[in-house]
């Protein structure tokens, strides 16, 4: 049957869509789709919990080491378990993981291995510092169905501009969760700066595609001056970072060109 079961990332990341997935997925067109494209892929919360797939589908991101563990978890999820087995969650084997992140010798699944043992035991899924969990978090579940989900996406590791040139079409569905504005330093971009220029290259590049595009942003007068072109909803959702004395919302912004 075409359509699945919805499923959550197995991590945890910066900017990540846990909370705003349904909305975002609503939004989507109910036919057409030949390609689905997730520009900025992060956690992939959008790309796991939607259920209908197209016939092609692609992840992209810039941070080399994500796009690594995507790359071991679609091919190898049973090799970084066995990584994994008896790492144990303490701060002198996180600090080592980070040292040796980017280290040559590194195989591909060990790299994956430690990137994601650094997510799992930072805080908030970070990898800059210890998260300092009780739990056991590096039990490694569903990974049959991870392996299983990612088996026909293409995974990319683009800059957008690269990205959006090579898998446009008047049948590819663009999802853009870039970094938001403001926030820039908080995303894990490598050595790609993500500026104000950046945002402006961004929507010159969507304003000219043949396909569709779909994008989530914060709240603000810049964004909403730059994409008045588009169709502009603001949605609100509860802040994920919690508030003391009751739940604060907040608003965001879902940027269309349909």
């Amino acid at each position: 049957s075409e359509r699945r079961n919805t499923m959550n990332s197995f991590i945890t990341w910066i900017g990540g869509k846990k909370l705003l997935r349904e909305t975002i997925v609503s939004r989507f067109p109910k036919e057409g789709i030949e390609k689905y494209v997730e520009v900025f892929g992060g956690a992939g919360w959008v790309l796991f919990h939607r259920n209908k797939h197209a016939p092609k589908e692609v992840y992209n991101d810039i941070n080399s080491n994500l796009v690594n563990l995507f790359r071991m978890m679609k091919h190898h999820p049973e090799a970084i378990k066995k990584e994994l087995e008896y790492a144990l969650n303490s701060r002198e084997l996180f600090q080592m993981c980070r040292r040796s992140i980017d280290r040559e010798d590194l195989t591909e699944i060990q790299r994956a291995a430690r990137f994601l043992f650094l997510i799992k035991t930072s805080y908030g899924g970070k990898v800059s510092s210890f998260g300092c969990q009780t739990r056991d978090v590096l039990q490694l579940k569903n990974l049959e169905e991870i392996k299983e989900r990612l088996s026909a996406v293409l995974i990319e590791n683009c800059s957008f501009t690269d990205l959006i040139q090579k898998h446009d079409g008047n049948g590819t569905l663009f999802y853009c969760d870039p970094p938001y504005y403001g926030a820039e330093k908080y995303y894990d971009t490598g050595d790609f700066v993500f500026d104000e220029s950046q945002h402006i290259l961004l929507r010159d590049k969507l304003a000219n595609i043949k396909g569709k595009f779909i994008l989530t942003y914060n709240n603000s007068s810049f964004l909403k001056e730059l994409y008045q072109d588009f169709s502009i909803e603001e949605v609100e959702r509860s802040n994920n970072l919690g508030v003391v004395g009751g739940e604060k919302r907040y608003k965001e912004l879902i940027i269309r060109n349909f």
